[in-house]
């Protein structure tokens, strides 16, 4: 008895430190201090590059000038959220609409010979083409600049997410399919029990890769053909030559496209739970 009294306060004073060390770990990594200190180590070094006049810095504003211009001239203005509320709202639509008609044509080019043999090799053939090229004929085709920004925000990550999406079928054994047809699964089971799972890890990396390039697209779109938007927030921080502004804008891009990925990859968790346990 005083032997399985003693093998139990053994285990018991054997687990206790092995809780606290996961809840240390728990502590460190639900706070990445690491990032915090390269973020502040990269805004040292530049402004000890503007203040020692590097070749290259020598017209580059430093971090103290850029926050003073946003602070005083952007932060409490109604034109500069304004520009982040556009921005937003062209790569949802761009986003959205490229999901909802890149997936399921991705599945048709896919599944069905018949329309991959006649679809395919335009497909292909348009691919290759920039969205950018498309800016000239989306203002001729669409009726207003919104819907011709949002067009190319489409097109910009259509063909990512669809090539995503058919290389995911084909990557599909079909020693499975023939399979679960031996068994007797219909083709509505088949598409629903074995091509929709095997297709969402393609889906996940389509849509990262989608929302990057979505919103490349978009500030490059805004230069071009709009009045608004963080794009051309920072197009007309270069045409009246104030660096400050052009700084501002891209810090702020790159804040809202870092924000759309944490969206996109919050998506992903609940599309694959089983891949984050």
């Amino acid at each position: 008895m005083s032997d399985e009294i003693s093998t139990t306060a053994n285990d018991a004073s054997a687990n206790a430190p092995v809780k606290r060390r996961a809840k240390s770990r728990w502590n460190i990594s639900s706070w990445n201090w690491r990032g915090f200190v390269s973020i502040a180590c990269f805004f040292l070094a530049w402004q000890g590059a503007v203040s020692l006049e590097l070749p290259g810095f020598t017209k580059i504003p430093g971090p103290s000038e850029v926050v003073h211009t946003f602070v005083n001239d952007y932060l409490f203005t109604q034109s500069y959220w304004n520009s982040w509320l556009v921005s937003f709202e062209r790569v949802f639509w761009g986003f959205a609409l490229a999901q909802i008609i890149g997936i399921p044509f991705g599945l048709f080019l896919g599944t069905s010979k018949l329309f991959n043999n006649l679809v395919f090799p335009v497909f292909e053939m348009m691919r290759p083409i920039p969205p950018l090229a498309w800016v000239p004929l989306s203002i001729l085709f669409w009726p207003t600049t919104e819907s011709s920004i949002i067009f190319i925000t489409f097109i910009g990550a259509f063909f990512i997410i669809t090539i995503n999406i058919y290389d995911g079928v084909r990557s599909i054994k079909q020693e499975h399919i023939w399979l679960a047809r031996s068994l007797g699964a219909s083709r509505i089971r088949i598409f629903r029990r074995i091509m929709i799972p095997a297709v969402l890890p393609a889906i996940a990396v389509g849509m990262t890769l989608g929302i990057a390039v979505t919103w490349n697209v978009v500030i490059a779109a805004e230069m071009i053909a709009s009045d608004s938007g963080l794009g051309r927030l920072t197009w007309e921080g270069y045409v009246s030559s104030t660096p400050p502004v052009v700084i501002v804008g891209m810090i702020s891009i790159g804040i809202a496209g870092y924000l759309s990925t944490m969206i996109v990859d919050i998506i992903e968790r609940r599309m694959m739970p089983w891949k984050y346990k």
